[in-house]
């Protein structure tokens, strides 16, 4: 019984499930759609666009307003089951939120999976501002500050492997697009022990990260970081309020982690 997919011949799938999936995030695109906007949208026939919404509807995963699809929240149960048995989650949460409390800005955390940033919790005081970006979001790595911090616990090599798999688009004027010049980044990153984004995602948006450490990697690749308007991150407060209170927060995290 082959239960390893390590062990599966190379480029065997399942295009029915393929299909589903292609079908699912095509609804979550368009956010709300009809069997004629789909099929246009995927290039499918009618028929096989009204079939899938059908299938995905009757097993709850969508739901129909008016002439309408959209994605139903069994997914949410199925994310925050996810999210929940992860480790990072259940030891980070509360000192993410007292980040944030002693802070006025928003904090989050940041998981690597599959090359890409997957923002794993925000929590925003009265006061915060970000880019209001969703909880469950996978972002390219080197458009934000938690993404650099992740990849600074790479090695070059898997660096390069992860470019060469995503490349490096474009959000802003700011956003690393050179090879070289992410990787000298990414290395003084490694140095200093943060990582800063400074409007490479969101115009106006500033935000520091420090990486995640366990002697026994529990918390496998993950981050924590603290964001807000660029005016409000200027390097005086940086220095002397911003990343201690990070720096203590992943402390503490990394010492429950010897608990947990």
């Amino acid at each position: 019984m082959i239960d390893d997919d390590d062990t599966a011949p190379a480029g065997r799938q399942i295009d029915s499930v393929e299909n589903a999936f292609n079908i699912i995030e095509s609804i979550q695109e368009l956010e709300r759609c009809g069997v004629t906007e789909l099929a246009d949208h995927l290039d499918i026939p009618k028929s096989t666009a009204h079939i899938h919404l059908q299938t995905l509807r009757n097993l709850g995963y969508v739901v129909k307003e008016g002439e309408k699809y959209q994605l139903g929240l069994r997914f949410l149960e199925l994310g925050g089951e996810v999210r929940h048995n992860r480790s990072i989650f259940q030891v980070a949460r509360s000192e993410v939120d007292d980040l944030a409390g002693s802070t006025g800005e928003v904090g989050t955390i940041g998981y690597e999976e599959n090359g890409q940033r997957v923002l794993v919790y925000r929590t925003e005081p009265f006061e915060g501002v970000s880019d209001n970006a969703p909880t469950g979001e996978f972002t390219e790595m080197h458009w934000t500050a938690v993404g650099k911090a992740l990849l600074s616990q790479r090695t070059d090599d898997e660096v390069r492997d992860i470019i060469e798999r995503f490349g490096l688009p474009r959000a802003t004027e700011n956003t690393i697009t050179d090879v070289d010049e992410l990787l000298t980044e990414v290395d003084e990153i490694r140095s200093r022990g943060y990582s800063v984004e400074d409007e490479e995602r969101v115009k106006g948006v500033k935000s520091i990260a420090v990486p995640i450490s366990d002697d026994a990697n529990r918390a496998g690749n993950s981050a924590i970081s603290i964001t807000g308007p660029k005016h409000r991150f200027d390097e005086e407060r940086i220095e002397s309020e911003l990343l201690p209170a990070l720096r203590n927060a992943a402390n503490v995290i990394e010492l429950q982690y010897k608990h947990y």
